[in-house]
């Protein structure tokens, strides 16, 4: 079975809060953690693993650099793409060698945010 979940790696509460909002709004799943080393903690819980990873770079404890390397190293989990969401400006030039699908740029608009989720998560039935 197919999952709708969505890893919201974000250690600001309310850009975090925000982005798990606007996913719930479309029918996704999303789970929060605040940094890398949490993040891996939900990769690990019981479940279908997520459809998509939405990482920042900047993270205490572990950074998105640190936990995306841990996560490659397990094939269980390595599949899983990740997204990193980031205010850098040259966020494309620091993912380097991550093996990130892609880059979404802070700010961004909850359409950009929803048409990532879309395309690396199963379409998710509207809402009646």
């Amino acid at each position: 079975m197919s999952s709708h979940r969505v890893l919201v790696v974000e250690d600001d509460l309310e850009i975090r809060e925000s982005v798990m909002e606007i996913l719930e709004e479309h029918g996704y799943e999303p789970v929060g953690a605040e940094n890398g080393l949490e993040a891996l903690d939900r990769l690990r819980e019981p479940g279908p693993p997520p459809c998509l990873i939405m990482l920042d770079l900047m993270l205490p404890r572990m950074d998105g650099k640190e936990f995306r390397q841990e996560q490659l190293r397990h094939p269980e989990l390595a599949h899983i793409p990740v997204v990193v969401v980031s205010a850098f400006r040259d966020a494309t030039q620091l993912v380097q060698g991550m093996h990130v699908a892609e880059v979404l740029r802070k700010p961004f608009k909850p359409e950009q945010l929803i048409d990532v989720a879309r395309r690396y998560c199963p379409p998710v039935a509207p809402s009646a």
